[in-house]
């Protein structure tokens, strides 16, 4: 019959092994993770492999033990435990209880202590121990049946040493260890040891007098004069020495074997919140396995009836019902013009459906769009749907309007927290629900996905509704994807020829500066090769080097920078990148997605970026760079779509600053705009202390960028470097500014303050951005979280006010009955396709949308241009 076995877990010593060995976790509410993971990865790991009746945990308490009274400098001059680990020490706890661990602590005593006592006693009791700790001072409990499991590298790796091993390895006894301890001292316990003995002499001197007693006994055999003295001066401090690094086995612990057997239940349902809160999806997915719930290897079956013809559509799609949720699977064919509804997931009252719309459209295509423009325009059904966006483009291609959406669960899951990767179905349900849902059958699949919808949709408009973020979701982003949709149906014309042209032109361009890079380098090199540029760069023009990486010499962005004054051949390498990147993305790259209409239909995404802000894919069109003169040309061969139309920008003016004028109720700033004044022209009067009049165009750049350089947190290093002035004028500068305008200052002080103490901050809008950098220690992280929390107020609520200005101006161009419409928004600007016997109305339309979106402390003005291309608008 196999012993019973114990899992004994040294709490403090794997927790401060996790919190270094893991990267720093934190949850959206700020709270640090990383070492309860690493924790609890290495628990279940070795409850894996052990499979042990019994589990206690014990850890230190904070109070003075015995060895601190009888040596007041034990442990003397230890790190104080960093604030981010500290915060994990009670979730821990809490992890254990629910997991019905026991938990061992006592004044007095170390955790050390503890785990001698308890290991003694249940070896006693005829079982086999494990002790699991990344301290080598528990190898001295080692026996024929305690194992010590030291963890090594990172948390899961480990060496497990039983009284054999030891003697193998070290050639000591465990017990002989404490004498080795005794002898060489322990730095990190402040324990003294005898001066001059490491550990190489402390074993060997064990190894051949088996205890520190003997040795001090026989110092007449010891070889070494000096060697000697010391142990003869330091006998009694050996000693003592060795009694400080004695583990207790007698603590006085009640232990009572049935209140920690193991095999208790786990508080599953209590875990899996925790693990929620602390987003370890892999540990709810492990939760979830061992309770049976939907995975691999147990699928959910729910009964679902497969619709494939017209009469089985027209039935469940006139049944009478409020509320209806789906699902849909969409055919993207990477250009607009391909993509397609292929199948639709529906629930109405608790029974599933799976249409096949591609098989019924073949069927019937007349009659299947109007049961589905029925349906899907019926304004007494709210529909609760998940990504709507590609389904109102697809449905749109087929004259179907989708109406009374009531909720799309991706993106309120964005609104409530901003710094997730993706907002799948799927990872709703893990995350929400903390379920798992796997199959390899599509249908089971997106069926089993659309079952959770119901129960996501309540949980997401209870949080929004806590969050008071109902304005914007209901009427800023569900009706912005629907904008965007429209947007994105109507693409942007390219002139293929105009593409050609740009594409030759860059091309003799790349070439010609190529040639004049081999010149200044003295040879031919593959220039696009950073380790062959950092050779020429660092060996043979010999440039001070400014980083190295594994590989060789760093050649990015940042390093040219820095050596941009050292070397002719470092701007023309810079220009040469930024034209090469330009050809490869936006001449090559652009072709490839041109549909058949002879327009680009990118790809707008509203639930990527933590600011607030669209981003642009498939191509991107918001970054097509406009620093030099042939990035700018690009916009050459985007063009108005026909002969009867013209293209509109509609630009904010200073959005941020704006923003920023309103946010913190400074009253110069505020005046600066009421007037109409220029901005950066006042602010250098201010900061320069001239009259307006007196202010030159250097003046006005250098106040531009402490303008913009303030909302974004700018700090006087980084403001001199752009201003090629020293730190001490940046500096100068900052405070001028930040005196002037005084109530700046205070909101930056304030909104770093108010973000250290939720770790949020939130626009105009209300919507929220969590900060967890700005609770490091890490003095890096840190800044950056307090650039953060100045900076995203601003960023977001420009974001806000865009979001509702695409909303409106889509909306009143739909309301009048515009040909014109809405082609891509870019930053803090919107382009409009407007028809030419429409421009007047249009102008004035889009100018009074876009400055009445909000009430602000300062007016919003915009800025109209119009153009036959992008580039003429501008």
């Amino acid at each position: 019959m196999s012993k019973e076995k114990m899992l004994i877990l040294d709490g403090h010593s794997l927790m401060y092994r996790a919190f270094y060995a893991m990267p720093n976790l934190s949850n959206s509410e700020g709270l640090f993770t990383g070492a309860i993971y690493g924790f609890s990865n290495m628990l279940f790991k070795m409850i894996d492999e052990i499979e042990p009746d019994y589990i206690v945990a014990t850890f230190d308490r904070s109070k003075p033990t015995f060895r601190h009274e009888s040596f007041q400098d034990y442990k003397a001059g230890r790190k104080t435990m960093p604030d981010e680990l500290r915060m994990q020490f009670p979730i821990v706890k809490d992890m254990l209880n629910k997991m019905a661990i026991n938990i061992f602590e006592l004044d007095g005593f170390e955790a050390d202590d503890l785990i001698g006592t308890l290991a003694t006693y249940v070896e006693k009791e005829g079982m086999e121990v494990y002790i699991v700790t990344g301290d080598k001072d528990a190898l001295q409990l080692a026996t024929e049946n305690i194992k010590v499991v030291i963890n090594k590298k990172g948390v899961t790796e480990k060496e497990i040493y039983d009284k054999k091993r030891m003697i193998e390895e070290y050639g000591v006894t465990p017990e002989e260890f404490i004498d080795v301890k005794g002898l060489m001292g322990d730095k990190s316990d402040n324990i003294p040891g005898v001066p001059g003995v490491g550990e190489k002499t402390a074993f060997k001197l064990i190894k051949e007098f088996k205890s520190i007693e003997n040795l001090l006994q026989n110092l007449d055999k010891v070889s070494g004069k000096k060697l000697k003295e010391n142990l003869l001066e330091n006998s009694e401090q050996a000693i003592f020495s060795k009694k400080l690094a004695t583990i207790v086995k007698n603590a006085p612990i009640d232990i009572n074997m049935d209140e920690i057997k193991s095999k208790k239940e786990y508080d599953t349902n209590g875990l899996k919140e925790l693990f929620f809160k602390l987003k370890f999806k892999a540990h709810i997915d492990r939760l979830n396995k061992e309770d049976g719930n939907c995975s691999k290897e147990n699928n959910c079956d729910i009964e679902f009836e497969l619709i494939k013809n017209i009469d089985e559509l027209k039935k469940i799609l006139n049944i009478n019902t409020e509320k209806s949720f789906f699902t849909f699977n969409i055919k993207d064919e990477n250009v607009f013009s391909k993509i397609y509804l292929e199948k639709l997931y529906m629930c109405f009252d608790n029974k599933y459906y799976v249409i096949n719309i591609k098989t019924i459209k073949e069927e019937n295509l007349e009659e299947a769009l109007k049961v589905l423009k029925e349906f899907f325009e019926n304004e007494k059904i709210e529909k609760v749907s998940h990504n709507v966006k590609n389904l109102y483009k697809v449905l749109q291609k087929d004259g179907i309007e989708l109406k009374s959406l009531e909720f799309d669960a991706e993106i309120a899951a964005y609104l409530i927290d901003s710094s997730k990767s993706e907002y799948s179905l799927k990872t709703l349900s893990s995350n929400l629900l903390m379920e798992t849902v796997e199959s390899e059958d599509e249908d089971k699949l997106q069926i089993t996905l659309l079952s959770k919808l119901e129960r996501i949709y309540e949980l997401e408009k209870e949080k929004i509704e806590q969050l008071n973020m109902q304005e914007l979701l209901y009427d800023i982003e569900q009706p912005l994807t629907k904008a965007i949709a429209d947007m994105e149906k109507e693409g942007f014309k390219i002139d293929r020829t105009t593409l050609e042209d740009l594409g030759v032109a860059f091309k003799g361009e790349l070439d010609s500066y190529t040639s004049e890079i081999y010149g200044l380098a003295g040879e031919e090199f593959n220039i696009n090769s950073p380790k062959q540029l950092g050779k020429i760069l660092f060996e043979k023009l010999d440039l001070p080097i400014i980083k190295k990486t594994k590989t060789g010499y760093s050649t990015n962005a940042e390093v040219l920078e820095a050596l941009k004054e050292k070397h002719p051949i470092i701007n023309k390498i810079t220009y040469y990148r930024q034209l090469s990147k330009i050809y490869s993305t936006y001449v090559e790259g652009l072709k490839p997605v041109i549909d058949v209409d002879d327009k680009i239909h990118s790809s707008f995404n509203q639930t990527v970026t933590t600011t607030g802000r669209l981003s642009s894919t498939e191509p991107n069109l918001q970054n097509i760079p406009i620093k030099y003169e042939m990035g700018r040309k690009i916009r050459k061969a985007f063009i108005s779509h026909n002969d009867e139309s013209v293209l509109l920008s509609a630009d904010y003016s200073q959005i941020e600053l704006r923003v920023l004028a309103h946010i913190s109720q400074d009253e110069n700033l505020i005046n600066a705009f009421k007037k109409h004044n220029d901005i950066h022209t006042i602010t250098a009067s201010e900061v320069f202390n001239v009259s307006v009049d007196e202010v030159t165009k250097t003046m006005r750049s250098n106040a531009k960028a402490v303008n913009f350089g303030i909302v974004y947190g700018i700090g006087d290093f980084s403001l001199s470097q752009d201003l090629g002035i020293t730190r001490k004028e940046a500096k100068e500068y900052i405070e001028t500014y930040l005196s002037r305008y005084p109530k700046v200052k205070d909101y930056i002080d304030n909104i770093v303050d108010e973000a250290e103490k939720t770790s949020y901050v939130t626009t105009i809008l209300n919507r929220r951005r969590f900060i967890p950098e700005i609770l490091s220690s890490n003095k890096i992280l840190k800044a950056l979280g307090k650039r953060l929390a100045m900076n995203a107020p601003i960023q977001g609520s420009a974001a806000d006010i865009i979001k509702v200005a695409m909303v409106k101006v889509n909306n009143e161009l739909k309301k009048g009955n515009f040909k014109s419409t809405l082609i891509l928004q870019v930053h803090d600007e919107l382009i409009l396709n407007v028809y030419k016997d429409e421009l007047d109305d249009i102008k004035e339309l889009v100018k009074k949308s876009m400055e009445e979106v909000l009430t602000l402390n300062v007016p919003l003005e915009v800025d109209i241009n119009t153009g036959n291309t992008w580039y003429d608008t501008k």
